[in-house]
């Protein structure tokens, strides 16, 4: 009787992250994981294959913000792991979990500058400023463990990638014990004490405007937010990153218009603002910081947000989730009529405010998303890149639920929209999805088409602003009087490119015309390429 063969150290890896409920894994195999690649066949993960690591990185970005669950990255040592460093750098920035697990050389090998393939003087130096934690496993021992702290990183923080890296010569080491099932240790996010709570409800209902600001770490907690508001009558505004968590036909709602000099306005009047999972950043206001004159509850995870450029009055360290289930069981039950009436009438008035101050460029823009807000589901959703009609969408498309909107706040990087969305219609695929990039940023990751036409069959719409140009930073050329350099680029014929890549395509010569190849889009099951130039509207 032949004896049973020992699991190597990569093939068990694989299967502690299937029996830990990963059911995809995103990346690009090359010799130095192959371990990894051993232990695929007969799992229950889906691989998918991106053209480029970086574009790897953004699908489990996408992934994960469409789920909540950690996405995971398989690449390689070297180049592997640096080409999907910009995307970790985007999951840390916008705290999405993210699991990078990538090879290095054999641990005899490490710093010892010997000019192996892919070799680098210390590879976790490059991921450690990216990352919750970077870590090594030297032996096949360390991975279980590394593995059951990267989920308790997700699971009791604020989430943020893990990279593990694995030397070759432990990924293929025979595992001489099963330590393939997860930890039963649940780790839990901390709730607020009660005096944290009581004194924070005291000082909301003691208010005579109250306002609400949630960020992305709010997002698992929109029912009890609404509640919040409605028994405070208290605005709720957004980030962006929370963009949907209120419905955007809730009269309360204040959009995600912190980025706008009304919506600043309007927070900086509040006498209480309740902020909840956010770091209030200039990447959220597009400005330093708000003056506030009222006081201000911090409620997160990280500590570090509480003494910032927004001090706080109250600083509760606690999961937004919990915190509001325990704020609401201590106000209670009904309604704050007398405020909610004016709070509704004077967000109405902001709201109005805001499409007044639009200007040409911008009017541009709200035709072209009021096509698609029209012609598109409630349900689809829309994955933007860094380009001047993402930046008008983020206040002004109306969107009823949260993950419905995914847009690169934090460390704002070209070439996120289309490999992003392909990780979201995968953990999403009944619902259309969009991807709404500019012409320069979609060519950082145009290759990522390829993955899109073989791995989804159903509707992806990738419409493509053109103008030609890197609009933004033109302007800000401008603006500043320096002479515009570099910011007017020849483009391709992305039609023909999309096309060769096995995209249905559209290029509508007038708005009009858009509509019509949306629904076209809609009814086709796969990837469509729509160009939209900017002269048309």
């Amino acid at each position: 009787m032949s004896e049973t063969r020992l699991l190597s150290a990569g093939e068990a890896l694989v299967k502690l992250l299937e029996n830990q409920g990963v059911d995809t894994v995103f990346g690009v195999p090359g010799v130095h994981t192959l371990e990894l690649y051993r232990g695929l066949p007969g799992r229950s993960i889906r691989h998918v294959l991106s053209r480029h690591e970086q574009g790897a990185g953004f699908m489990a970005d996408g992934y994960a913000r469409m789920t909540g669950k950690p996405g995971v990255c398989f690449v390689i040592s070297g180049p592997g792991l640096t080409n999907a460093s910009t995307a970790i750098g985007q999951a840390y920035a916008d705290s999405v979990p993210m699991l990078v697990i990538s090879s290095v050389n054999p641990v005899e090998t490490l710093g010892q500058g010997w000019g192996e393939l892919h070799e680098t003087q210390d590879q976790r130096a490059i991921t450690a400023p990216l990352t919750a934690f970077s870590a090594t496993a030297y032996s096949s021992e360390d991975i279980p463990h590394l593995i059951a702290r990267a989920f308790s990183v997700f699971k009791s923080e604020r989430p943020r990638p893990v990279h593990i890296e694995i030397p070759m010569d432990v990924l293929s080491a025979p595992v001489q014990r099963d330590w393939t099932q997860p930890s039963a240790v649940v780790a839990r996010r901390p709730g607020a004490n009660r005096e944290d709570v009581v004194s924070a409800a005291q000082k909301l209902q003691g208010a005579q405007q109250p306002v609400i600001v949630v960020g992305g770490g709010a997002l698992g907690c929109g029912t009890d937010i609404e509640r919040l508001a409605d028994q405070l009558g208290a605005a709720v505004f957004s980030t962006v990153a929370a963009k949907g968590l209120l419905s955007q036909s809730h009269p309360l709602n204040g959009g995600s218009v912190l980025c706008l000099e009304q919506g600043w306005q309007f927070v900086e009047n509040a006498d209480v603002v309740l902020a909840i999972g956010t770091e209030l950043a200039s990447t959220d206001l597009w400005r330093d910081k708000l003056d506030l004159r009222g006081q201000l509850i911090r409620v997160d995870l990280d500590p570090r947000k509480m003494h910032d450029r927004h001090p706080a009055a109250q600083a509760i360290l606690a999961d937004a989730s919990s915190f509001t289930q325990q704020l609401l069981g201590e106000i209670g039950t009904g309604e704050a009529s007398s405020k909610r009436h004016q709070v509704i009438s004077r967000l109405s008035e902001l709201r109005a405010e805001v499409i007044a101050s639009y200007d040409v460029l911008t009017r541009k823009h709200t035709q072209v998303l009021d096509v698609l807000r029209q012609e598109l589901p409630e349900d689809a959703f829309i994955v933007t890149d860094m380009t001047q009609i993402a930046y008008t969408g983020n206040h002004y498309y109306p969107v009823e639920h949260s993950r419905t909107w995914l847009h690169p706040v934090g460390f704002g990087t070209l070439g996120y929209a289309l490999p992003a969305a392909i990780g979201a219609k995968i953990a999403e695929p009944t619902r259309v999805g969009v991807v709404l990039a500019g012409d320069g940023g979609f060519l950082y990751t145009l290759q990522e088409l390829a993955t899109a036409v073989e791995e989804l069959d159903s509707p992806l719409i990738v419409l493509v602003w053109n103008n030609d140009s890197l609009g933004q930073i033109r302007d800000d050329m401008v603006a500043l009087d320096i002479p515009p350099i570099g910011v007017s680029p020849s483009n391709p014929d992305y039609l023909k490119i999309a096309e060769g890549f096995g995209c249905q395509v559209s290029r509508p010569k007038t708005l009009a015309e858009l509509p019509g190849m949306l629904a076209v889009a809609m009814e086709f099951g796969g990837v469509t390429f729509v160009e939209v130039h900017e002269a048309i509207v």
